[in-house]
C-alpha cells in the first residue's frame, strides 16, 4: 500500500515539473541546462570550417575583405580592441606577427568587435587614434554589426583564427591565443599562432589546432 501512495506522489510531482518546464519554455524561460544546450549549438568555427568572407570598414575609411587579398595563401585574423589590457600588451606582437609573415601570405587582418555602447573607448575615432599611435601595420576593422565576431565565435580579446585558402575557401586551422603569455612578452616560451603559420607554409598539418584564448569578454 505504502509504495503504491509513493509511486503516485512521485507522479504527481513528475507531472507538475514536465508541466512547469512547458509554461516556462513556452515564455521563453529555459531552464539553465537547456538554455546551456542551447547556447552550445551556435559556438563559432572549428577546425576545418570554412571561415566566412567579410566586408568590414578599415580605419582608414576604405571597405577590407578577404578577397582584396588574392595572392595570399591565409590570414592571421585576430579579434582585438582599444582597451583590453591583454589586447595592448598583444599590440607590439600583432605587428610583429604581421611584419613576419605578410610577405609570406600571411597577412593579418584585424577586427574590433566590440559595442561602443557598452566599451564608449572602442569607438570608430578612437579605433583610428589607436592604429596611428600603435603603429598599426594592417587592417584594423569595425565589426559595427557584431555579426562576423559571432560567426567566427571569437569571445576574448584578442582571439586569433588562422585561416588557410584551400581551393578558393579559407578554412580554419588555429583557434586560440597569440602565445603562451599574453601578460607578458619577454616571458613567452610558445608562439601558438606563429608556429601554427609556419607549418602551414612548410606544408604540413599544424600540430597545435586550439589553445585557450585568454583576454577580456566580447563587450556586446
Amino acid at each position: 500500500m505504502k509504495t503504491k501512495i509513493f509511486l503516485s506522489v512521485m507522479s504527481l510531482v513528475a507531472a507538475l515539473f514536465l508541466s512547469s518546464f512547458k509554461e516556462n519554455a513556452a515564455n521563453g524561460q529555459i531552464t539553465a541546462p537547456l538554455a546551456e544546450a542551447k547556447m552550445n549549438a551556435t559556438t563559432g568555427y572549428n577546425i576545418g570550417d570554412e571561415a566566412t568572407n567579410f566586408k568590414l570598414k578599415n580605419v582608414d575609411g576604405k571597405m577590407v575583405s578577404l578577397s582584396d587579398y588574392p595572392d595570399a595563401k591565409g590570414f592571421i585574423v585576430i579579434f582585438t580592441c582599444n582597451t583590453c589590457p591583454f589586447a595592448v600588451a598583444s599590440e607590439e606582437r600583432i605587428v610583429a606577427l604581421d611584419r613576419e609573415f605578410k610577405k609570406k601570405g600571411y597577412p593579418v587582418i584585424a577586427i574590433n568587435p566590440n559595442n561602443p555602447k557598452v566599451q564608449p573607448d572602442d569607438t570608430f575615432e578612437l579605433m583610428q587614434q589607436k592604429a596611428e599611435k600603435a603603429g598599426f601595420t594592417f587592417p584594423y576593422l569595425y565589426d559595427e554589426s557584431q555579426t562576423i565576431y559571432a560567426k567566427y565565435g571569437a569571445t576574448k580579446t584578442p582571439h586569433v583564427y588562422v585561416l588557410q585558402k584551400q581551393k578558393g575557401k579559407n578554412v580554419v586551422k588555429y583557434i586560440g591565443a597569440i602565445d603562451d603569455n599574453v601578460r607578458n612578452a619577454d616571458a613567452v616560451k610558445v608562439r601558438f599562432a606563429a608556429n601554427a603559420v609556419n607549418e602551414l607554409l612548410a606544408g604540413k598539418e599544424v600540430s597545435l589546432k586550439e589553445t585557450k584564448a585568454i583576454g577580456c569578454s566580447v563587450k556586446q
